[in-house]
């Protein structure tokens, strides 16, 4: 069955009510299901799969304005602003990407500039700078 973690780091399955699964691995989790079914089915095998990985909101990068889909996406090692764009979609027709910026919450919400629509409709690689965890991009619409 699949199991969503709830917002608490806990997870409910049939016949086991509130284990904590935040920050524990998959075989640390498996270990404690299997123990608590083990009251009530002898020599219970369980393995976990994690399926996907959203973290805390700290963890996250959140996309706002004249993307094609705003949303927020979990951090990822060397992630960059090319990487969020694909996932967001690209832009609106009615971006100014080129006046975009990214609100960096790890350096007390510093903004930088950056350049989207170089980026993706040039293909200037320059402007493809590395994200960071909790990061905001903001995309704002053009005046044409």
């Amino acid at each position: 069955m699949s199991v969503p973690v709830r917002p608490d780091g806990k997870v409910t399955t049939p016949l086991v009510d509130e284990l904590v699964a935040q920050g524990k691995n998959s075989s640390e989790i498996a270990r404690d299901v299997e123990k608590a079914l083990s009251k009530y089915v002898r020599d219970p095998i369980v393995t976990v799969i994690v399926t996907s990985f959203v973290g805390p909101y700290s963890e996250q990068i959140r996309v706002v304005g004249e993307a094609a889909k705003p949303q927020f996406l979990p951090y990822k090692q060397k992630m960059t602003l090319l990487d969020v764009m694909i996932a967001v979609g690209g832009l609106t027709d009615f971006a100014d990407g080129n006046a975009a910026s990214i609100l960096r919450a790890a350096e007390g919400d510093k903004r930088y500039a950056v350049r989207i629509k170089d980026l993706i409709k040039r293909g200037d690689l320059s402007a493809n700078v590395e994200m960071r965890p909790g990061d905001v991009l903001v995309i704002p619409q053009g005046w044409f």
